[in-house]
C-alpha cells in the first residue's frame, strides 16, 4: 500500500543548537525520516519558519507549535486523505490547502517541509530506486547524471562572523576537477591551507570556524579575504583549478538606499556607505583582479533598480537569494527585469518539494543557472545532495569540508558518484549549465 499509515513529528537540534522539526512518515515500506534545516540571514519574502517566541525556552526559537501543528493537524489529515506517496505534487497541494496562507504562516514552513520531504523518501523506497532517481523522474531530467561542483564557504564574514567584514561568504569552487571526488581533494587541501594561513597572520584564533565551517578571521576588506584565498589555493598547489565565488548577502547591510561596508561597527557614521552604483565598481575592480566565478545577492533584496541596471555590466554568474527566496513570483520578476541569472534553490524558503523544483524548472526555462543549497542551521539530513543530482544543477553550496552537518551532503554526493560511474559526468567549468549537458 502506497499511502501514509502514521505521521510523527518531533523536535532536535540543528548545527547551531537550536530546535527544528523531525519528521518520522511511515507506509507499508517502512518508516522515512527528514530533518528541516534552518537560516540565519533569512529574506524577509521567506515562507514563515515558525518558532514559539517563548523567550524562556529556547531564546524564543523552540519549534513546538510547529511540531505540534504536525502531530496534531497535519498527521491526521494525512493518514484519512489516503494520497499515494508517489503523487509528490498531489500531496504538497493538500499540505499547502491545509495551511491556506500564501506564506505557510499558519503551520509553518518547518512544518509542511518536513512532510513534504519525508514523502518523497517514501515514494522512492515504494519504486525502488534511489532518491536522486525519484527527483530525477519527478523533474522530468535527461540522462547522465550531474555531479555538482562544490562551493564551498571557507571564510566567513557579516552576520555569520565577527570581525567587521560587510561580506558574508567567500566560496572556493574546484571548477577544474575531473570529478567529485577530486573537486573534494582540492577543496579540503585549500581549506587546509588557508586555515593554516589564518592562524599565522592573525594568529590562532582565526582559524576558528564559524556556522558552515569557514574561518572567520579579523578582516576587514573584501580584498584581504580575497588575497588569503588566493595564497591558499597557490599554497596548495591548485592554482587555475579554483574559482572563488562571494555571497555579499546585501540586504544585511542596506540602509536608507546605500549599502553600509562598515555596519557591524556599532559606530558607524555612515561614512563609508556606498551607493549601488559604487559597489557595482567594487564588484567590477574585484572581479578584474581575482578569478571570481559567481556572485551571490550583490544587491538587496527589494534594490530591483541596482540589479538589472548593473547585471548587464557583469561577465559571471550572477544568483539571486534574497531576491528570488525560491519562490515563482520573485523568480518571474526577476526574469522579466533580468536581474540575474540563477536561481538560489533552499528547500525551506519555500516551504515543499514540489514548489522548490518548480522554482528550478521556471529558472530552467529562463536559461538561468540553478545552486541548490544549504541553511547555516543544518542538520545531518543528506536530502539535498540527491536533490542537486536529480535536478542537474551542476552546483551545490553547502560550506567548507569541516563539520558533519556539511560533510553529510558532501560524503552522499561522493557514494553517489561511486555507484553511478559512467551513468554521470562532473559539471566542472560548466557548473552554470549544469542542466544543459
Amino acid at each position: 500500500m502506497s499511502t501514509v499509515t502514521k505521521v510523527h513529528a518531533r523536535y532536535v537540534y540543528d548545527s547551531r543548537g537550536n530546535p527544528t522539526v523531525e519528521v518520522d512518515l511511515t507506509t507499508a515500506k517502512g518508516v522515512f525520516r527528514a530533518i528541516v534545516p534552518s537560516g540565519a540571514s533569512t529574506g524577509v519574502h521567506e515562507a514563515l519558519e515558525l518558532r514559539d517566541g517563548d523567550k524562556s525556552k529556547w531564546l524564543g526559537k523552540g519549534v513546538l507549535k510547529a511540531v505540534s501543528n504536525v502531530n496534531n493537524i497535519i498527521a491526521p489529515a494525512v493518514v484519512k486523505a489516503k494520497i499515494p506517496v508517489t503523487e509528490q505534487a498531489k500531496f504538497d497541494e493538500f499540505l499547502n490547502s491545509l495551511d491556506g496562507t500564501p506564506n505557510k504562516g499558519k503551520l509553518g514552513a518547518n512544518a509542511i517541509l518536513g512532510v513534504s520531504l519525508a514523502v518523497a523518501k517514501a515514494a522512492a523506497a515504494l519504486k525502488g530506486v534511489p532518491l536522486y532517481a525519484y527527483f530525477s523522474d519527478l523533474i522530468g531530467s535527461k540522462k547522465p547524471y550531474v555531479l555538482p561542483v562544490p562551493f564551498m564557504n571557507v571564510l566567513n564574514g557579516g552576520t555569520h562572523a565577527g570581525g567587521s567584514l560587510a561580506f558574508q561568504e567567500f566560496m572556493i569552487a574546484p571548477v577544474g576537477a575531473k570529478s567529485f571526488h577530486e573537486a573534494m581533494e582540492i577543496g579540503a587541501e585549500v581549506y587546509q591551507h588557508l586555515k593554516k594561513l589564518a592562524k599565522k597572520e592573525y594568529g590562532q584564533s582565526a582559524a576558528n570556524v564559524g556556522d558552515e565551517g569557514g574561518v572567520a578571521p579579523d578582516i576587514q576588506t573584501p580584498e584581504e579575504a580575497l588575497d588569503l584565498i588566493v595564497e591558499a589555493i597557490k599554497a596548495a598547489g591548485h592554482w587555475g583549478k579554483v574559482g572563488i565565488a562571494m555571497d555579499s548577502a546585501s540586504s544585511e547591510f542596506f540602509k536608507n538606499g546605500k549599502y553600509d561596508l562598515d555596519f557591524k561597527n556599532p559606530k558607524s557614521d555612515g561614512s563609508r556607505a556606498l551607493t549601488g552604483a559604487q559597489l557595482g565598481d567594487l564588484y567590477a575592480k574585484l572581479m578584474a583582479k581575482y578569478p571570481l566565478v559567481s556572485l551571490e545577492d550583490p544587491y538587496a533584496e527589494d534594490d530591483w533598480e541596482t540589479w538589472t541596471t548593473n547585471f548587464p555590466k557583469t561577465k559571471i554568474q550572477i544568483v539571486g537569494d534574497d531576491l528570488t527566496v525560491t519562490n515563482p513570483k520573485r523568480i518571474a520578476i526577476a526574469i522579466e527585469k533580468k536581474a540575474c541569472d540563477a536561481l538560489l534553490l533552499k528547500v525551506n524558503q519555500i516551504g515543499s518539494l514540489t514548489e522548490s523544483i518548480q522554482a528550478a524548472k521556471d529558472a530552467y526555462a529562463a536559461g538561468w543557472g540553478v545552486m541548490v543549497s544549504h541553511r547555516s542551521g543544518e542538520t545531518e539530513d543528506t536530502t539535498i545532495a540527491d536533490l542537486t543530482v536529480g535536478l542537474r544543477t551542476g552546483q551545490l553550496k553547502c560550506g567548507a569540508p569541516a563539520r558533519s552537518e556539511r560533510l553529510a551532503k558532501y560524503n552522499q554526493l561522493m557514494r553517489i558518484e561511486e555507484e553511478l560511474g559512467d551513468k554521470a559526468v562532473f559539471a566542472g567549468r560548466d557548473f552554470h549549465i549544469g542542466n544543459k549537458l
